[in-house]
């Protein structure tokens, strides 16, 4: 790789954080303003990528974060192609995701918008009788909304259609996504189509999300890269060109002139034109407490759910329920919030030791409390009762040939009622030359990071473009 922007660069800009959100930012730049920008990309870990981490499990090196992107979106399939990796492009086998609901394993409820049904037949299997008698008065009981107005997408089903349905089929879905429930996640964040529906007039429940469910289609929804995530961001670096720093975390950014001083960990400093910063709530408003306080105050609102991932390879012998996965819904005697059966998911995983992935972590759940043995522990008890119930056979520990504990602390944010005009707010504030990236803003999910990642570019491709800004390499002091 050849990186660009030497000495007489036009513009030099910083990225904080080399997640996939700072890397598209950094390739977003480098094709609006050209090879002779300079863009900084500083990471305050060892490596690349973010939550698109990768581990060594039995030898073999697997996705220990995100897994796939949905394909529906233009986003990520258009970057891929970009990139020249259309060709690596997977889709999973048919078979179908469970949930864990009332003791037993069910099909997954559908069709709906992300468990929210549109008729009570789809959520029949895992509803109480009287959430299916409610559900069907639903669309004839007086139904009160405020154009552009938000609510907790948990207190809006379980007043239309009962808690039931909140409980074993939006929660399985939103938690999987959000690692929150449905009671902590506002609907105009988390599902703007079906608030759009609602502000346009629809006069209950039942008509916005009939109105926004995708027509029935074999087409996959899912896609996933048979080389990993990783191949994805060493192309973003490399198409960029870009060399991050790593082990380089940023303390502070501040205000020099109508440039921008990041000051590093290590006590250097460097200026910039414009700075993007490309990390989670929290830290973002940790670095902007001088540059932006107002940005700075909002995003302190934001509450992140820390989550942990145990990725387990299993002897061959070993018999899983025939699924690509289950969901667990609230309640459940299980730890885990939901069990990838990998090797039964994507094609390209299959043959060889059976590969599992089980995830922990709600909003508010001790995830940090547990040791990675417990964890493994865990794992492991709760893939035997799945396994138990979908008719195969519990593993034992002698059965687990490898497994690995990924860690994230600080993990996805809590998209609350009144998030979008949190953002709003934080846009809003920031000086000219600043702007934010990530799955704090524009939705979580790789296509949605994309999104927001252009977003923050055009916006300081369009200070840079006001205020003619420029440096001359030599920032350094």
């Amino acid at each position: 790789m050849t990186a660009h922007g030497g000495p007489g660069a036009t513009h030099r800009v910083a990225v904080v954080g080399a997640g996939v959100s700072g890397l598209v930012t950094a390739l977003a730049v480098r094709d609006a303003l050209g090879a002779d920008c300079r863009i900084d990309v500083f990471e305050g870990s060892s490596r690349p990528g973010g939550l698109l981490t990768s581990r060594t499990v039995a030898g073999l090196d697997v996705d220990a974060g995100a897994e796939s992107f949905i394909v529906r979106r233009p986003e990520a399939v258009a970057l891929i192609d970009r990139l020249g990796l259309s060709g690596h492009v997977v889709t999973p086998t048919g078979r179908r995701p469970a949930v864990l609901a009332r003791g037993r394993l069910q099909p997954l409820p559908r069709p709906t918008v992300m468990g929210i049904p549109a008729a009570a037949a789809a959520v029949s299997d895992v509803a109480d009788a009287d959430a299916l008698e409610r559900m069907a008065t639903e669309p004839d009981r007086p139904f009160e909304w405020t154009p552009g107005g938000d609510v907790a997408i948990g207190a809006l089903v379980g007043d239309r259609f009962g808690r039931s349905v909140v409980d074993r089929s939006v929660d399985p879905m939103l938690s999987g996504v959000y690692s929150a429930r449905a009671d902590d996640i506002g609907l105009r964040a988390a599902l703007p189509q079906i608030a759009a529906r609602l502000d346009a007039g629809a006069t209950s429940l039942t008509e916005a999300v009939g109105a926004v469910l995708p027509p029935t289609s074999g087409a996959p929804v899912f896609g996933a890269l048979d080389t990993g995530y990783r191949t994805l961001v060493d192309a973003l670096v490399d198409a960029a060109g870009v060399e991050p720093t790593y082990d380089d975390p940023v303390a502070a950014v501040t205000a020099d002139g109508d440039r921008w001083t990041v000051e590093h960990g290590n006590g250097s400093v460097t200026v910039h034109d414009a700075v993007v910063l490309a990390v989670p709530a929290p830290a973002a408003a940790r670095l902007l407490a001088s540059a932006a306080p107002v940005a700075a105050t909002a995003l302190r609102e934001v509450e992140v759910a820390g989550s942990a991932l145990v990725v387990m390879a299993l002897a061959e012998s070993v018999r899983l329920p025939d699924n690509s996965g289950v969901l667990v819904a609230t309640g459940e005697a299980t730890t885990a919030k939901a069990i990838t059966l990998s090797s039964q998911k994507w094609p390209h995983l299959s043959g060889g030791p059976q590969l599992v992935r089980v995830s922990f972590g709600r909003l508010g759940d001790p995830v940090d409390d547990m040791s990675d043995d417990d964890l493994t522990a865990a794992a492991v008890a709760d893939l035997g009762l799945v396994s138990d119930l979908g008719g195969g056979v519990a593993p034992g520990r002698g059965d687990v040939l490898d497994a690995v504990v990924q860690r994230w602390p600080v993990g996805l944010p809590r998209y609350a009622p009144g998030h979008g005009d949190l953002v709003a707010r934080v846009d809003a504030a920031l000086p000219r030359g600043l702007a934010t990236s990530g799955a704090s803003y524009g939705g979580v999910g790789v296509p949605a990071c994309i999104a927001r990642a252009r977003v923050a570019t055009d916006r300081i491709v369009a200070d840079l473009t006001l205020t003619g800004g420029s440096s001359d390499g030599t920032m350094e002091r």
